[in-house]
């Protein structure tokens, strides 16, 4: 074909230098096809060789992709191993120094009986929260209109009275809610673990805000996704933790000495995520932390 087209456009400039000058031309077929043969040959193992070297280099990326996420996926295993290991040996030491101080009886027995019930109820109330998590992310949930505004309200009630029933003085919650030019929109979803999700978040803000300074709630309508906001004034979180406050039993440098077992976060960030929405976190040390909740609308399907 190469050939052909160099002869015709040959013939062309013969025929316009000289008009009156006859050309003839003999064409044999068979070398013509051989030529044109190879030529596609040619390109067809060009082609190929581009392809598949495009399918490798694909296919090193998607495994480079599978081994960075084997990692991660070990990396967060060892990390919640270590922290069930620290959550786990405390109260299992207090447990084995109280039947030992049992056993001897005397004065210490009274002590030893408060130490295995509190222990065990610390223990009991850990399997639970694990349990309730790992049900959560295979669970089917409810699928129901959800007034986030009355969900608010009634975590902030509950949150309130039961401080003030553990001695603690009265929490100076101030919630904002939309009413103009429409209120909070309802979500589809399960009303019971969203409500967890809210208690959970003005939980944490009770108990790490200072006695006396004030915890904001606020529910904004962000073009088809409602956002639950809760924020504090408590020491807030150090730069390194942030990234991790959303795993299973992460616990703070500044938190290990207040109760908790550091799953509350974690329960958040699996309900938003059951309900097609997503729980971000800012904080800046001694400042305060705000944490908040996305939910869409409109449940995506499943």
């Amino acid at each position: 074909m190469a050939v052909l087209a160099v002869a015709v456009v040959a013939a062309l400039v013969v025929a316009l230098a000289a008009p009156s000058t006859a050309l003839r031309f003999t064409v044999r077929p068979a070398p013509m096809l051989l030529v044109a043969g190879v030529v596609l040959a040619a390109v067809v193992l060009v082609a190929g060789a581009a392809a598949a070297r495009r399918r490798s280099r694909a296919d090193a990326e998607v495994r480079h992709a599978q081994a960075a996420g084997c990692r991660a996926e070990r990396d967060a295993r060892r990390r919640f191993l270590a922290r069930l290991d620290h959550e786990l040996k405390n109260p299992v030491t207090a447990i084995r120094a109280a039947v030992a101080a049992g056993a001897d009886g005397g004065d210490d027995a009274g002590r030893a009986r408060a130490t295995l019930v509190s222990q065990s109820t610390r223990l009991a109330a850990l399997v639970t929260d694990l349990r309730k998590l790992a049900e959560l992310e295979t669970q089917e949930i409810e699928d129901e209109d959800v007034d986030m505004a009355e969900v608010v309200r009634d975590a902030v009630e509950d949150v309130t009275a039961q401080a003030v029933a553990a001695g603690g003085p009265r929490p100076d919650v101030v919630v904002t809610l939309p009413t103009v030019p429409w209120p909070l929109p309802h979500v589809r979803g399960d009303v019971d673990l969203l409500y967890l999700a809210v208690y959970n978040l003005l939980g944490n803000a009770v108990k790490f805000s200072p006695p006396g300074t004030r915890i904001e709630v606020r529910g904004t309508d962000e073009d088809g996704t409602v956002v639950v906001e809760v924020a504090d004034s408590g020491p807030g979180i150090p730069p390194d933790e942030v990234d991790v406050v959303f795993d299973e039993l992460a616990r703070g440098r500044d938190a290990r000495g207040l109760p908790g077992s550091g799953l509350g976060l974690a329960l958040v960030r699996v309900i938003a995520a059951r309900h097609g929405g997503r729980a971000t976190l800012r904080s800046r040390p001694a400042q305060g932390t705000s944490v908040r909740l996305h939910l869409p609308t409109r449940r995506p399907p499943r």
